[in-house]
């Protein structure tokens, strides 16, 4: 069965990684699926053909996630395209972990305009889309809640503004029938963060199950909380993180 027939969702940032299988997921769900990048057209053109190779229907948009108005007029254009809008994925995000005292201003910067801001901007966008029923789900991390080595100070912190910023969107558009949730990912095998990279093996030190998960692990949940069954889950975050936050 297909929970998402006749909907539409747009997934920020969903040329690669969690992105890209999350779209794919939502897709099989039998959504409409639009996808923003910024740099890498190939690639979500890849992901946009094999998601019409599937028989289902998708769309790629270019969208700098540091500019506020760009990522609104995605919000925009998928509905647009579409006939209107029902799942927002606020996925698009960035990571440089390096000590405090190393970073620049313009990394702070970056790190608040994508991973903080584009999520206001493009909530704020889809408001005026989503009917009843409607889903905001942002991809945070569980480096919100604990940080467990040092460089992560910032990446953190712009990931943990997004737990007050669910919190209160939840607070004011639970009386229009729209969920906002967040998901809390641990360490996921990505080209930026492979299994067998660089640091692979003290996270997963770190992790009860001792293994990384996957992105399919991450669009699961989040094909979950688009669908019906989750009606009732609103203004949390779920922690998928291996036991990482245990």
């Amino acid at each position: 069965m297909k929970n998402l027939l006749n909907q539409t969702a747009l997934v920020t940032g969903g040329s690669r990684g969690i992105g890209a299988a999350i779209a794919k997921r939502l897709a099989k769900e039998g959504a409409n699926v639009a996808i923003t990048y910024n740099s890498s057209p190939e690639r979500a053109e890849s992901v946009v053909n094999e998601i019409k190779a599937a028989g289902g229907n998708a769309v790629a948009i270019r969208a700098n996630s540091q500019d506020p108005q760009a990522v609104m007029d995605a919000v925009d254009k998928t509905a647009a395209a579409f006939g209107g809008l029902h799942i927002l994925v606020n996925n698009a995000g960035v990571a440089i972990l390096k000590p405090t005292e190393e970073f620049t201003v313009e990394e702070f910067d970056l790190h608040t305009s994508v991973n903080v801001r584009a999520v206001f901007a493009g909530s704020k966008a889809a408001v005026k889309h989503l009917p009843r029923g409607g889903r905001i789900i942002t991809i945070g991390s569980c480096m919100a809640e604990r940080v467990a080595g040092p460089g992560g100070a910032v990446y953190a912190m712009s990931k943990s503004a997004l737990i007050g910023l669910t919190k209160g969107m939840a607070r004011e558009l639970g009386p229009k029938g729209i969920t906002v949730n967040l998901v809390h990912p641990g360490p996921i095998d990505t080209d930026m963060n492979p299994a067998n990279g660089e640091g692979a093996d003290w996270q997963r030190s770190l992790n009860a199950l001792n293994e990384f998960g996957t992105v399919e692990d991450i669009a699961g949940l989040v094909a979950y909380l688009a669908s019906p069954e989750s009606r009732n889950i609103t203004g949390t975050g779920i922690t998928i993180d291996g036991g990482t936050n245990i």
